[in-house]
């Protein structure tokens, strides 16, 4: 009968598995501490009151529907999910393609160009904020979904490079060189043979690039006009102008919607094992 407990092999001693079960529940503890406001402001948003406020008296679903009745809400949603697929496309293609050109040549610079490409990783986002401004202003791309677009895509990007580097690491390059000896063509071969080989890591970049861009609000706020307003910024917006308890419900809905993007994310981790 299989339990819950861990099969500790033979030498481990006492101060092994207690040392096991401290560090599960420091984990367990971290994990609570930060998923401590998310379990506050969900129940929030089924409060019949106006005000964010503990007791609930009153259960009810009218922030709920007053988000989806509201055209700032509805622009907002359709906004976020006209930028946030467009530029997980677009981070996937070009990510999946630079990740390839790392991982199957060598040349002079490569550590300086892979250091380039995952840059917006690390680069305080204040920092991509003002510099995207400052450039596509030059070519007229602020205040429209082009730019917006295009930003977004650079900053999922390094998340589609990292994770099909990693998925390439174990990748047999012999296959791609017997497939072109036997006459297919280059793009016949990465859609054939390498493709459905790294598609567990291609796929779980474009998640994390999904995510990057369905959460963003500093780089939006640079870059968005009025027509441009995604979900995160008008959540912003009405933090700063009105905290109404519609927002817990947009937050409830998001922090669903990205833990099953996690979720799918762990899966696809499986399937790679």
């Amino acid at each position: 009968m299989k339990t819950l407990l861990p099969d500790f092999p033979a030498y481990a001693t006492f101060s092994d598995k207690l040392g096991w079960y401290a560090l599960r529940l420091g984990a367990l503890g971290v994990l609570g501490f930060l998923m401590l406001p998310v379990f506050v402001i969900m129940p929030l948003s089924f409060s019949d009151s106006s005000f964010l406020a503990y007791p609930i008296e009153n259960w009810s679903l009218r922030w709920y529907e007053d988000m989806f009745s509201s055209n700032a809400w509805a622009r907002a949603a359709k906004n976020s999910f006209i930028v946030a697929p467009a530029a997980t496309l677009l981070a996937t293609v070009l990510g999946t393609l630079a990740a390839m050109g790392l991982a199957s040549a060598r040349f002079p610079g490569k550590g300086f160009i892979t250091a380039l490409l995952i840059a917006p990783m690390v680069v305080p986002i204040v920092v991509v904020g003002v510099s995207s401004y400052l450039f596509f202003a030059r070519w007229g791309l602020n205040e429209s979904f082009t730019g917006l677009i295009l930003i977004h895509a650079a900053l999922g990007t390094p998340f589609v490079v990292t994770t099909v580097l990693a998925t390439l690491q174990n990748f047999n390059f012999n296959l791609v060189r017997a497939s072109l000896s036997l006459g297919a063509s280059p793009l016949e071969t990465f859609f054939r043979v390498t493709l459905p080989v790294i598609a567990p890591g291609v796929i779980s970049g474009a998640l994390f690039a999904f995510a990057t861009s369905f959460d963003e609000v500093v780089v939006t706020l640079f870059l968005a006009g009025p027509d441009q307003v995604t979900l995160p910024r008008q959540m912003f917006t009405g933090i700063r102008e009105n905290i109404s308890p519609t927002i817990a419900a947009v937050a409830t809905l998001l922090t669903i919607f990205t833990t099953a993007l996690m979720l799918t994310l762990e899966w696809l981790r499986g399937l790679r094992k």
